[in-house]
This record gives structure tokens, C-alpha cells and sequence, in this order.
């Protein structure tokens, strides 16, 4: 995954969402009653890397996606399916969490890539490790 940007959809003027800073909000959960923090994001999937091979808006794989969640302790919250319907290469995504550090975390890879590097243990079992740069 490529080319991270800040992504602000409507939905996040109306009074259900509160401005914490920029491109982070807070509002109810999806999933619960409790208030979470949630920031929207652009990128491009890199079908060239490993776990993206067949990756685009409409397919956004589950490598490197869940390294994000696991990374940054996230959940998703949004898929923005008609967004990511009608793109070519942008994919858009919403991400939560119960705690502002960990959305504030995840900002930080605007403007870097987040990818999976395959390595092979001594039993033979392949494994991946999460790259950012």
C-alpha cells in the first residue's frame, strides 16, 4: 500500500462526529454504544507485493489490511463501498479505535507505505513481517 492521504467525507460534518483534530473525529461505534476515534484514509494497493497480488478498490486484500489493524490496534469502520466501487486505483477506508493515541498513530503513514516482506523460518514455514517507509 501506497501513496497514504488524508481522505474527509461529508459524513464527518454532520452532528454526528466531532472535530478532535485534523482528520481525526470522534462519534458512536458501529459495532457498541461507546464513543470511539476515527480518520479516513486514501491509498493504492501495490499488486506487485506480496499479499496485494490481486488488490484494488474494489478487493482490498486481507494482507496488509489486518497488518494495519494489528499495528496500530484499529478496527475498521467504514468501507466506503461506493467510493471504492467507482475507483480505478484509489481505495478509501475508514479506521477506529477506542483510543485517540492509536488513530493519531495511524496518520502517521500519510505520505509512506505500508507493505508485507515474506521471510522463511528454520522449520521451512513462510511468515511476514509489516514495512514501513
Amino acid at each position: 500500500m501506497k501513496n497514504f492521504q488524508n481522505f474527509t467525507p461529508e459524513k464527518y460534518i454532520t452532528s454526528d462526529f466531532q472535530k478532535i483534530s485534523d482528520g481525526i473525529y470522534k462519534t458512536k461505534s458501529p459495532y457498541g454504544s461507546e464513543d470511539i476515534f476515527v480518520t479516513s484514509l486514501t491509498f493504492e494497493m501495490e499488486p506487485e507485493c506480496y499479499g496485494e497480488e490481486d488488490a484494488s478498490p474494489r478487493n482490498i486484500t486481507q494482507i496488509p489490511i489486518e497488518g494495519i489493524l494489528d499495528e496500530f490496534n484499529l478496527f475498521v469502520t467504514d468501507f466506503y463501498e461506493q467510493l471504492n466501487e467507482n475507483s480505478e486505483t484509489t481505495c478509501y477506508q475508514e479506521f477506529g479505535s477506542l483510543d485517540l493515541e492509536d488513530v493519531k498513530k495511524l496518520r502517521t503513514l500519510i505520505g509512506k507505505r505500508f507493505y508485507a516482506v515474506t521471510y522463511t523460518d528454520e522449520d521451512g514455514e513462510e511468515y511476514y513481517n509489516m514495512v514501513i517507509e
